[in-house]
C-alpha cells in the first residue's frame, strides 16, 4: 500500500520563518510620510506601503505569510499581514500614512486596523473599488 502520510493539521498561524525574513528585508533610507495602499479581493489581502512619490518601499500579503487556500482571505490573515507590514514601516521611520483601500474582501479593516495598531498614524482613508454603472447586458429570458 505504501507509506502512510502523515497530514499535520494547525489552525491559523503564521510561518515564522516567513515573517522573520520578511522583517529582515527592510528599506535603508528613512521615510516619514506615505501611502499605505490596501488591495482586497475575496482570496487574498495585499498590502503595500509607497512614499509619496509612489514608489513603493514595503509589500506583503496573505499568502505570502505561508497561509494557503480559503485561509489567504481570512480577516485574521490580513490582520498579520497589516501588523507586519505595520512593524517594517515603523522600522523606517514612518509616522503617518494615507490609506487607499481597493476590493471588497474580508480583509479591508482589519488589515488598517493592525497597521494602525502599530503606533503609525493615519490622515486619510479614500476608497478607490471600481464600481460598475452600468454592467454588462443582461441574459434574454427563455423562450419555453
Amino acid at each position: 500500500m505504501g507509506k502512510k502520510r502523515i497530514i499535520k493539521k494547525e489552525g491559523q498561524s503564521v510561518d515564522q520563518g516567513l515573517v522573520s525574513r520578511a522583517l529582515s528585508r527592510t528599506a535603508k533610507k528613512k521615510h516619514v510620510d506615505g501611502t499605505l495602499f490596501v488591495q482586497s479581493t475575496y482570496n487574498n489581502t495585499k498590502v503595500l506601503l509607497a512614499d509619496k512619490a509612489g514608489n513603493a518601499l514595503i509589500w506583503s500579503s496573505s499568502g505570502s505569510l505561508g497561509f494557503k487556500g480559503a485561509k489567504k482571505g481570512t480577516p485574521f490573515a490580513a490582520a498579520k499581514v497589516g501588523e507586519l507590514v505595520g512593524e517594517k514601516a515603523a522600522m523606517i521611520g514612518m509616522k503617518e500614512v494615507d490609506v487607499v483601500v481597493k476590493g471588497v474582501g474580508a480583509g479591508r479593516e482589519s488589515s488598517i486596523r493592525a497597521f494602525n495598531s502599530k503606533g503609525i498614524d493615519i490622515t486619510l482613508i479614500r476608497d478607490v473599488t471600481p464600481v460598475p454603472h452600468n454592467g454588462p447586458k443582461p441574459k434574454k429570458p427563455r423562450k419555453i
